[in-house]
């Protein structure tokens, strides 16, 4: 199957409203077509003028790493590349005098399917400062690479929103770009900013492989569709002490720390009876990140059956493991996180504190996830609305 993407299609036959309009242009290196061409290319050769360039979290061309800071920049012909998360909270979203001028901003980013993943933030701040300054964002729609057919844990509550969950969806939404912005633009009274150009050729439950599109990394950790399947849980992970696998060939699926018997993780989890995924004892030695240089403990999440496997449900349990298993040298990020000093790390990835209440607790797995049915069934009743694409029944 091939599925067509909003950039294949609105640099082809739907690209009217594009052409001989001054256009900023938020991307990254996997915004491209199906035949690798990248979006600024496409869209000036579909007759629109890119005046403006914006860079999500890492950067425009990717090369920063997870909140490091990117400044403005300038490129070849002298159109300015403007940072949108820069060195503090504010640089999040564009500014006037950044959207001076310009005829609308196009939004061409590729998402990986959770909500602690900052494009989709990006993408609705943008559309936020596009409201006030009476312009269009164009959102040009991308596939959900681990399926929009499957939701899992629960929302945000109120008080804990932030740039990892910049509104109330489940952790694994099931959603593309364009139908959160939709589902965004509707609750928050900017639908008259937004228009989305969707794919064509899409379903609900296809995954990446299906698409016959392209895999280009979005950023620098998320090298492989196998990443992202384990993301969801794995970047719990990040609230923590304990290595996600950065400075590794294999990011979020290999976890754990230098004081972590890896053997040991691996029987603990296999004691939890999570589906569709096996854990193999490894140690490894992150050249970059937590704990550089040394050799660490832990597993690799070895994916068995995507349509089986729950990566949140595995990502808590790998949470209570590490906490058991950790001899008291297991602890939360105490830096802040995402700008944000005042509540913990842990707290924002999992939208309050419950997670951690009941890992310190030591709470059983059901426990912490008793309550998650209920919450998904209500988050697939809200986005109903916003969807934009069938499954295949």
């Amino acid at each position: 199957m091939r599925v067509e993407t909003g950039l294949d299609r609105v640099s082809g036959d739907a690209g009217a409203s594009i052409r001989g309009r001054r256009i900023g242009l938020v991307a990254h290196p996997a915004s491209v077509d199906s035949g690798l061409g990248h979006a600024e290319q496409r869209l000036t050769a579909a007759g629109a003028r890119v005046a403006a360039r914006f860079g999500p979290e890492h950067g425009y061309g990717g090369e920063a790493q997870d909140m490091e800071p990117v400044a403005d920049g300038q490129t070849a012909g002298s159109v300015p590349v403007h940072s949108l998360y820069a060195r503090d909270a504010s640089s999040l979203r564009p500014s006037a005098a950044a959207l001076r001028d310009l005829d609308m901003l196009v939004v061409d980013l590729q998402d990986v399917g959770s909500r602690y993943y900052t494009f989709v933030w990006t993408a609705a701040l943008c559309l936020e400062a596009c409201h006030g300054a009476g312009l269009t964002l164009l959102a040009l729609d991308r596939p959900n690479p681990i399926g929009g057919h499957l939701v899992e844990g629960p929302g945000i509550e109120p008080g804990f929103e932030s740039f990892v969950g910049h509104h109330d969806l489940a952790t694994r939404h099931g959603m593309t770009l364009g139908e959160v912005l939709k589902l965004y633009a509707d609750d928050e009274g900017l639908a008259d900013a937004l228009e989305v150009v969707p794919m064509a050729g899409y379903r609900r439950d296809l995954w990446f492989e299906d698409t016959g599109l392209p895999w280009v990394l979005p950023s620098p950790n998320m090298p492989t569709r196998d990443t992202a399947l384990v993301y969801p849980g794995a970047c719990l992970l990040e609230g923590t002490n304990l290595s996600e696998g950065r400075g590794t060939a294999r990011p979020f699926e290999i976890v754990g720390a230098p004081w972590i018997d890896g053997r040991a993780l691996a029987r603990r989890l296999e004691r939890s009876h999570l589906a569709g995924c096996a854990f193999r004892p490894c140690t490894f030695k992150p050249a970059f990140h937590k704990h550089a240089d040394r050799v660490c403990g832990g597993v690799q999440i070895h994916v068995t059956d995507k349509e089986r496997f729950r990566p949140v449900r595995t990502g808590v349990a790998l949470l209570l493991a590490a906490f058991e298993l950790g001899g008291g040298q297991t602890a939360w990020r105490d830096a802040p996180y995402e700008f944000v000093s005042e509540r913990p790390a842990i707290d924002l990835l999992a939208g309050g504190a419950w997670l951690r209440h009941g890992v310190e607790a030591g709470a059983e797995l059901g426990e912490l996830c008793a309550g998650w049915q209920e919450a998904e069934a209500a988050f697939e009743t809200r986005r109903a609305r916003a969807l934009l694409y069938p499954s295949s029944g």
